[in-house]
């Protein structure tokens, strides 16, 4: 038997306290060599915790399984990150031929790997997206903001695979090490993989009930969807010009409105009603404009100033109490 493909799992860890012991269980089932659907033979040579100095003792729960498990291999980060900026940690340090992401709750079933990696080989793929077929166990407002921000992100940046984005994905391995070296600050992993692949797919899994209450708020879910459409490209830049088109033709429609009332129809324009319209409009848009603008500027200065995605230490940070 040829030597079976290395998969390496790469977790970023917030609040894993509770949910870690379960899902790496489950994962160290999967060190001994499988064999696929299709007859492709892999193990899981690696299980890459990277703790993002949350608020539990998720710290203490990975020395305690690095020490159970000898395939578990922790990354500490010096401080909170992101869940973002954590995988890309995980995967400059990864070794396997594909990697996998994962989350912590517990949510994403390890079974469906073999199937995803069937596809992503069968089909000449370099990413591959699970694609749930159940709705996530988040509720419905929030399902709701998720699909709406695909939808909106898939409209401004023109990528039809805005759709598939999700936190349990299959990359390339030499890939997903090539990104995570040469990605800087404020990267949206998505996006990332975006820049550079081009065969990209899905695979339909089904998804579990989380062993723990989601660690999003609303506010960090829009801050993470604000990110998501900074890092898209310039396109959203596109809508500071039509701003500007759709500004000026109002602004031409109202004047000949005004003129043919004035001229033609006898009717009295009051001027400070107009002007207070025409001046807040027009104040909105700049200001709209200038906001957007100046987003890319702080993203573009984090960037040129060196600010590191992030820092990995040689032990962990532990949790500060709040008083």
């Amino acid at each position: 038997m040829a030597n079976p493909i290395q998969i390496s799992i790469v977790i970023p860890v917030y609040q894993g306290e509770k949910t870690l012991p379960k899902l790496v269980g489950e994962l160290n089932s999967y060190h001994q060599v499988q064999t696929t659907k299709l007859g492709n033979h892999y193990t899981i040579n690696e299980v890459i915790l990277v703790h993002d100095c949350g608020l539990d003792r998720s710290d203490k729960i990975i020395e305690e399984l690095s020490e159970k498990y000898p395939i578990v291999r922790p990354i500490w980060l010096s401080r909170n990150f992101g869940q973002h900026p954590a995988t890309m940690a995980g995967m400059a340090s990864a070794t396997g031929d594909w990697i996998v992401t994962l989350d912590e709750d517990g949510q994403q079933d390890p079974a469906f790997i073999s199937g995803i990696l069937d596809n992503a080989i069968s089909k000449s793929l370099q990413v591959v997206y699970a694609l749930p077929t159940n709705p996530p166990p988040h509720g419905w407002l929030r399902n709701a903001f998720s699909k709406l921000a695909k939808s909106i992100f898939q409209k401004l940046s023109g990528n039809v695979m805005a759709k598939y984005f999700n936190s349990f994905r299959m990359i390339d391995g030499e890939i997903a090490r090539t990104l995570a070296a040469y990605s800087g600050n404020g990267i949206y992993l998505d996006v990332g993989l975006l820049w550079v692949s081009s065969r990209i797919g899905s695979f339909p899994v089904e998804l579990r009930d989380e062993d723990r209450p989601s660690g999003y708020s609303y506010s960090k879910l829009m801050s993470h969807f604000w990110r998501l459409i900074l890092t898209s490209g310039t396109r959203p830049l596109r809508l500071i010009t039509l701003l500007g088109v759709f500004s000026l033709l109002i602004a031409f429609i109202t004047s000949l409105l005004a003129l043919y009332d004035k001229i033609l129809g006898n009717v009295p324009v009051q001027g400070w009603t107009s002007l207070f319209i025409m001046i807040s409009f027009f104040s909105g848009a700049i200001m709209l404009s200038l906001g957007i603008v100046a987003e890319y500027l702080a993203i573009t200065m984090s960037i040129a100033m060196g600010k590191p995605l992030y820092v990995i230490s040689t032990k962990p940070s532990r949790p500060q109490k709040t008083i």
